[in-house]
């Protein structure tokens, strides 16, 4: 047992220097950004100190902390020296604004979640940071600081998205976060989507426990671990809120929360379930009333954020694909972010208590201000937030990058370029829309790429004329699996071949025009994880996020046409060697 000890311990040190090694050319290399600077990233927590409201704090989901001083003139990133990246809540103490509390781990659970590793404080407005614990809640969606107490802080974490951990729930510190008490737990697949505290009273909260769970293959939102609680004591004792209180019956699903800062009397909960609507309480949380069922019932799993203006308790915002304006408590609602206003997919929000008109919202696409209510949006384009799933590049002289990213489209830019004032945004040009994949020039011309996006859609696309073709295979009745994020790759014997992969994989000799099957189905095509149609739970979301037993990477062999290699999402790796004839698993 001794020798296979020290022969792991050799083989691991072995590896080690050789990948310290294969570094060593890139020790002294900087990085530096390229672009685009056109389009941003996912924002998923805002926090502005009352004192100063030049200063935003802006957390993102995979792209760090970022802080303005100027009023987004200018920014600087706060968390690049940090082991992780995915923000799920940043918060500003209210008696001390150079306390700043960051929570890790992205709370909106979609397939391309980034996880954490726990909460971090600054004590000197976010110039150096400290973990503070809570490393294996894996998300935390929400950060409460007590108004006067700096040391005393609540913490709100949904958990891990991928399966049951007890590092979920409320959790609780009076020491500055030395020690953190779990104060509320339901289970190990339930965990805290909301909390919000009373603006008079600290030691009264609300929190939004939440059962989910997410699969590559499924989702499911809501159980009988969701519910309503609200305590009076700090956190020491929990009252669930029931029907009897005036809430839904039956399984609830996520919860979204607000406070009216004019009047803490009137509350107001976004509640999924089996017909989710928006209730309001009017005596601080006792009781409740339905106030509508219309126009509330967004893709609750991915973004269930409501928010009240602190000066007018019936003024409300409702974040979900566009945003929402409601001027009566909820009972009726206007668009005041259309779908094409800013960009869509909204998560994050913050109001001015002094000037209610400034706002900061937060999206799939990046940061917005306006400072007249609403009315006029700036969007912030100095965020480099761009959350890309793949990169390629050409052998074109300067070269280009290719890349797509989540709801932001497929790009092409310069690695560098002649010009002395550096790589503008109109250096830049998109070649498809949607959420963006692998993009794949053509060897030879890089005019020619191919470009995907959600769901296995292909278009081969002329960059010079913008002609764009759709080219993604059919197979007669048989209806082809293609995974949200696709297996393609070029034919290295073929400057015109494809290959392109959904349970089979397919070959095109001629940029799409016409495809062959080379393979039969090349994944396990297990029946219980093939029931998309279902996904979501209380809500259905089957927008093919979920879709599995797919190709998702393909891997031709460059010095041996017969020879490919393919990658399943549900754990096959396939090898021919007679280009298709026959396959080993």
């Amino acid at each position: 047992m001794k020798s296979v000890i020290t022969l792991l311990g050799c083989l691991f040190a072995f590896n080690l220097c050789a990948q310290q090694d294969l570094l060593k050319p890139f020790e002294n290399m900087n990085m530096r950004s390229i672009g685009p600077a056109v389009t941003s990233g996912r924002v998923t927590a805002i926090d502005v100190p009352e004192t100063d409201e030049n200063i935003l704090y802006v957390g993102t989901a995979s792209g760090g902390l970022w802080k303005t001083r100027d009023g987004g003139l200018t920014w600087e990133p706060l968390f690049d020296e940090q082991p992780v990246q995915g923000i799920g809540a940043v918060a500003v103490a209210p008696s001390n604004p150079d306390v700043i509390w960051a929570g890790t781990g992205e709370g909106n659970p979609r397939n391309s979640h980034t996880s954490g590793a726990g909460i971090f404080k600054s004590l000197d407005a976010g110039r150096t940071w400290q973990l503070m614990g809570l490393e294996n809640t894996k998300t935390i969606h929400r950060v409460v600081i007590h108004p006067t107490a700096t040391d005393v802080v609540f913490a709100g974490s949904p958990g891990s998205i991928w399966g049951p951990n007890p590092d979920r729930g409320v959790f609780k510190t009076t020491d500055g976060g030395k020690n953190w008490n779990k104060i509320l737990f339901v289970n190990d697949s339930t965990g805290c989507a909301d909390l919000v505290m009373d603006p008079r009273n600290p030691d009264k909260l609300f929190a939004a426990m939440w059962q989910y769970q997410r699969k590559p293959w499924i989702f499911n939102s809501g159980g009988a671990g969701s519910g309503l609680h609200m305590t009076l004591d700090g956190g020491k004792t929990w009252k669930k809120l029931t029907s009897k209180n005036g809430l839904p019956e039956g399984n609830l699903g996520r919860i979204g929360l607000a406070i009216s800062p004019s009047n803490p009397d009137v509350v107001y909960a976004l509640i999924e379930s089996g017909k989710t609507g928006l209730y309001r309480s009017t005596d601080g949380g006792f009781s409740w009333s339905l106030v509508t069922t219309e126009q509330v019932d967004d893709r609750p799993f991915y973004y269930h954020e409501i928010y009240v203006d602190p000066a007018n308790e019936h003024h409300l915002f409702y974040l979900h694909s566009t945003v929402s304006e409601s001027i009566d408590g909820g009972k009726s609602w206007n668009t005041l972010l259309p779908y094409w206003g800013v960009h869509p997919d909204h998560h994050a929000m913050w109001i001015s208590h002094s000037n209610p008109k400034f706002m900061v919202e937060g999206n799939d696409g990046g940061l917005n201000i306006s400072r007249d209510g609403g009315k006029n949006w700036q969007f912030i384009n100095n965020l480099p937030l761009g959350q890309f799933y793949h990169i390629n590049v050409d052998n074109d002289t300067p070269y280009h990058v290719y890349g797509g990213m989540q709801d932001n489209g497929s790009w092409v830019g310069p690695g560098y370029v002649w010009h002395e004032d550096g790589i503008r945004d109109a250096d830049w040009l998109e070649v498809a829309f949607g959420d963006g994949f692998d993009v794949v020039p053509n060897p030879e011309d890089s005019r020619f790429v191919y470009a995907m996006s959600q769901g296995g859609y292909l278009s081969h696309i002329d960059t010079e004329t913008g002609r764009s073709d759709f080219i993604r295979p059919e197979a007669g009745d048989t209806q082809l699996r293609f995974n949200w994020n696709a297996g393609i790759s070029d034919d290295p014997f073929n400057p015109y071949g494809l290959y392109y992969g959904s349970q089979f994989l397919h070959h095109s000799p001629d940029r799409g025009l016409t495809w062959d099957i080379l393979s039969p189905d090349l994944t396990t095509n297990d029946s219980t994880k093939l029931k998309q149609h279902e996904s979501g739970g209380l809500t259905i979301d089957a927008t093919g996020a979920e879709n599995h037993c797919t190709i998702l990477c393909i891997a031709p062999d460059p010095k041996d046409a017969r020879t490919i290699w393919v990658g399943t999402d549900d754990g096959n790796v396939q090898l021919t060697t007679n280009r298709g004839e026959s396959w080993t698993n």
